[in-house]
């Protein structure tokens, strides 16, 4: 969730989507970016109808043409008329192309590689989200330079086909050198406590809750 001047936004619906919102007390959502399109990352869309029943515009939504053409395929009851007396979730849909000012914060969308899928990293001032990714190609790594925080896939130990494994995730830590790194999209293989007195300084795992200043 980026706490932004002028509203929040909501990076990802995932399937937990409205019991983390129940559990973080989130009230308002003012807007939604999509990384890609997989199931643990859109299955909760539809749990925005949560927000936008009392609104007076629909939510807007952002992502690349790929992610907004499976949302559609995926929901197709959300994006017809909705019959009297139910309630559907009332989206706008906006294909990104290149930054984008969003409620009073420029957002630098950056593309990555899942496999062999391109997928939107966010970059917001000097804080950056990329999670579900193999690799990042030199273009998107000179957008990550000079970061205080990064968050960063690092899925397990082992090597993995689409995501970054622990060691890999260190050495983009060791190439991009940002001030502080967070590694996200965790697997059952790590032991919290146990990691973090291993990682070397400022990289740490992430954790539900775990809020980051925006400077």
């Amino acid at each position: 969730m980026l706490e932004l001047p002028a509203g929040s936004a909501i990076i990802d619906t995932p399937p937990e989507f409205r019991i983390t919102c129940i559990k973080h007390n989130v009230q308002h959502v003012d807007a939604v970016l999509y990384t890609h399109h997989h199931a643990d990352h859109v299955c909760g869309f539809d749990d925005v109808r949560g927000f936008t029943d009392h609104a007076q515009n629909p939510l807007p939504v952002y992502a690349d043409e790929a992610t907004l053409t499976s949302l559609e395929s995926m929901f197709p009851y959300a994006f017809k008329p909705a019959p009297a007396g139910l309630s559907l979730p009332r989206v706008e849909l906006i294909t990104i192309d290149g930054c984008f000012g969003l409620l009073g914060e420029e957002i630098q969308p950056i593309r990555v590689l899942h496999g062999k899928l391109p997928v939107m990293a966010y970059r917001i001032r000097n804080v950056a989200v990329v999670t579900d990714v193999s690799h990042i190609p030199a273009d998107a790594e000179e957008m990550l330079q000079g970061l205080d925080v990064l968050l960063l896939d690092a899925v397990r130990y082992k090597p993995h086909p689409t995501h970054y494994h622990m060691d890999a995730a260190l050495e983009v830590v060791k190439r991009l050198r940002p001030r502080q790194t967070y590694f996200i999209h965790l697997s059952h293989d790590y032991d919290h406590d146990v990691v973090n007195s291993q990682l070397p300084d400022h990289v740490e795992l992430a954790y539900d809750g775990l809020k980051i200043p925006i400077r």
